[in-house]
């Protein structure tokens, strides 16, 4: 029997818990997201790391498969997959930042994402999963054992683009076309997912650039020195979209936090009568006052005149 068999065998007898709605369809809209990610080339090399685009895919399956009140529990499989064997093997492994083996069901998917470093699958199935044919071939074959009544309607969402995680892409970027979707916000990892795609946005419509400063700071290692600042506290506002957003240098961030720098009606940067520094220094914030912020070309990105309003009348400290 080959690699291909094999695992097919072991994917349409995954072990699922009983529920009242019946068997928990988790595992299978899992492997289908993990099999998403590697076709999209996002899998980090074997490295799934518990990000947006993870979570994000996973949330969109499940609401393209799963017809039953089942909860859309992205940790649940991400957990219990790794009890699922091929020849007396796990094909699912958790790999821990603290090296420590993961024994415990993480019902919160923040925590998940500070105690995993990343996950992976075994090296036989990654390596099965890169050919394009058994990848599709492997994915029908799950569609049509665990959800043959949506079988022919995934496919007609994902060519053109109808799904949760796309959605959700184009809110957090402002794009007018999905104003007037619906789409609700209410679990963990919806705001989870919301919250790092705005710190990932922000710092690329920047192009890693400090708005105020000018200073554009990358990495070979795609760390990130700029941080994404919302101008409106997502504790206030609960808005990730980017127009919501600032990028700035961390001391800059703080600085804007505080009330101690914003931003005018015209984009210039106004200093508060407060700061205390030594003026003649190169890198006195006083030397940027009157400058105009950095803001992306695309006017559907530039942030929001009535949140910058916001920020002046009620955090910043003019004086």
């Amino acid at each position: 029997m080959n690699d291909l068999s094999i695992y097919l065998k072991a994917f349409l007898r995954l072990k699922q818990g009983i529920t009242k709605y019946g068997k928990a369809p988790h595992k299978p809209v899992f492997l289908l997201t993990l099999i998403e990610l590697i076709e999209q080339g996002l899998d980090n090399d074997n490295h799934f790391l518990v990000n947006a685009d993870l979570v994000g895919l996973f949330q969109e399956n499940w609401r393209l498969l799963v017809t039953t009140a089942n909860q859309s529990d992205f940790t649940q499989p991400f957990f219990y997959l790794q009890s699922d064997q091929v020849d007396g093997h796990s094909f699912w492994h958790i790999h821990t930042s603290n090296a420590i083996p993961m024994q415990a069901h993480i019902k919160s998917v923040s925590t998940l994402a500070c105690i995993v470093a990343y996950a992976s699958l075994s090296h036989e199935l990654y390596v099965l999963l890169q050919s394009v044919e058994k990848r599709q071939l492997i994915r029908n074959a799950i569609l049509a054992h665990y959800f043959p009544n949506q079988f022919q309607s995934y496919y007609d969402h994902k060519q053109i683009g109808d799904g949760y995680y796309h959605n959700l892409q184009a809110l957090v970027l402002n794009d007018p076309e999905v104003k007037y979707k619906h789409i609700v916000i209410h679990t963990e990892e919806d705001v989870f997912v919301r919250s790092h795609l705005f710190k990932r946005y922000i710092p690329q419509l920047y192009q890693d650039t400090c708005a105020m400063t000018g200073m554009q700071l990358r990495s070979t290692y795609n760390h990130n020195f700029i941080d994404a600042c919302h101008i409106v506290p997502f504790s206030i506002s609960h808005d990730d979209n980017v127009t919501n957003g600032l990028a700035l240098c961390p001391n800059l961030h703080r600085a804007f936090d505080r009330g101690l720098v914003s931003v005018d009606q015209d984009y210039r940067i106004l200093v508060s009568r407060h700061i205390r520094e030594l003026g003649e220094h190169p890198y006195s914030l006083k030397k940027l006052e009157g400058n105009k912020i950095i803001i992306p070309k695309s006017e559907q990105y530039h942030p929001s005149q009535e949140n910058l309003a916001w920020h002046r009348r009620e955090v910043f400290k003019e004086g």
